[in-house]
C-alpha cells in the first residue's frame, strides 16, 4: 500500500504533513496486517473493497459519459478477478478483465475509451494478483508480507531521504517532489527490508542474493507505479485521486506502488511456472 511520500515536498519541504500521514498510515497498516494474518475471506474482502475503490476513483478521474455504468463494469471485473485469483486461474482472469475493460471502453466517450479500460485493468490486476499470491501454498502470507515490507520501506525511506538529503529532482514534469536521493534511498532500503522479512519469515535459506534482486526490482517497480499514477493525475489535472484517506488523498494514492509491485511478483510467479506463485519469489 504505497504512495511515495515525497509528494508535496515541492511546497517547501519539511514535515508539516507528517502528522495526518502517520495517523492514517497506522490505521491502514493495522488493517492490512490483520487481514493478511487471518487470510481467507477476510483478506479477499479487504482487497475486493480496495479494488472497487481504485476503479471508482479512476473512473471519476476520467469523467465523461456513463460513469456509473463504467464503475459497475469495473466492479464486476474486480469481483471476478478476486474469485479467480483465489482459485489460481490466471487465464480466465485475464480474459474476464479484458472483457469488462472493453465494456468500459464502449461505455465511455470517444476521447476517453483507453483511459476507462485501463482503469478496469488496473483495479482487476490488483485484485487478482494479491489474492493469487496470498492463496499460494507454503509461502502465500510471506509473499504479501515481503511486498508490504518492500513497498512501505521504499515509501518511508524515500520520504526521509528526499527531504533530508534533497538534491536534483527525478522527473519534475511528472512528480515535482521526487528526488534522485529519495528514490535511491527508498529502493535500496525497501529491498533490504524485504530481504529481512524473507529471512525472519522463512529462515536463512530464503534470504539469498536472488531474493534480494527480486526485492530490489520490486522496490524500483513500485516507484514506477508511483510515477505512473502521478502522470495520470497530472493528465487529468488533479492533486489526489479522491479524499477518502486523510493526509493521503485516495486509495489509488496509497496503492500505486503496491499495485505495480504485486503485478510484478505475480508475473514473475507465472513466468517461472511453479504452481505456487509465491514460492517462485523465494526458491531459486
Amino acid at each position: 500500500m504505497s504512495r511515495t511520500a515525497e509528494k508535496g515536498a515541492a511546497k517547501g519541504g519539511g514535515f508539516a504533513d507528517l502528522g495526518p500521514r502517520v495517523a492514517s498510515a497506522v490505521v491502514l497498516v493495522a488493517i492490512a496486517v490483520v487481514t493478511l494474518y487471518v487470510g481467507g475471506d477476510l483478506f479477499a474482502a479487504f482487497w475486493l473493497l480496495a479494488g472497487f475503490a481504485v476503479n471508482w476513483e479512476w473512473q471519476g478521474l476520467v469523467g465523461g459519459e456513463r460513469r456509473t455504468a463504467r464503475v459497475v463494469a469495473g466492479g464486476a471485473a474486480v469481483a471476478a478477478a478476486t474469485a479467480l485469483g483465489r482459485s489460481g486461474l490466471a487465464g480466465p482472469a485475464a480474459l474476464e478483465i479484458s472483457v469488462f475493460a472493453a465494456a468500459a471502453a464502449l461505455l465511455s466517450g470517444a476521447g476517453s475509451r483507453i483511459w476507462a479500460a485501463t482503469g478496469v485493468a488496473y483495479a482487476g490486476v490488483l485484485a487478482f494478483s494479491v489474492c493469487w499470491l496470498r492463496e499460494s501454498f507454503d509461502f502465500g502470507a510471506l509473499a504479501i508480507a515481503f511486498l508490504f515490507a518492500i513497498v512501505w520501506g521504499t515509501d518511508i525511506f524515500a520520504y526521509f531521504g528526499g527531504r533530508l538529503i534533497g538534491g536534483p529532482k527525478l522527473w519534475p514534469r511528472v512528480s515535482a517532489g521526487k528526488t534522485w536521493s529519495g528514490t535511491v534511498t527508498g529502493v535500496v532500503s525497501g529491498a533490504l527490508l524485504g530481504l529481512a522479512t524473507a529471512y525472519f519469515g522463512g529462515g536463512p535459506a530464503l534470504a539469498s542474493f536472488p531474493v534480494f534482486l527480486v526485492a530490489l526490482a520490486a522496490a524500483a517497480i513500485s516507484q514506477m507505479g508511483d510515477l505512473f499514477e502521478s502522470s495520470v493525475k497530472r493528465r487529468f489535472g488533479v492533486k489526489d485521486s479522491s479524499q477518502l484517506i486523510p493526509g493521503h488523498g485516495g486509495v489509488m494514492d496509497r496503492l500505486d506502488g503496491f499495485i505495480f509491485a504485486c503485478a510484478f511478483a505475480s508475473a514473475l510467479g507465472l513466468a517461472r511456472g511453479n504452481p505456487s506463485a509465491a514460492a517462485n519469489l523465494f526458491l531459486w
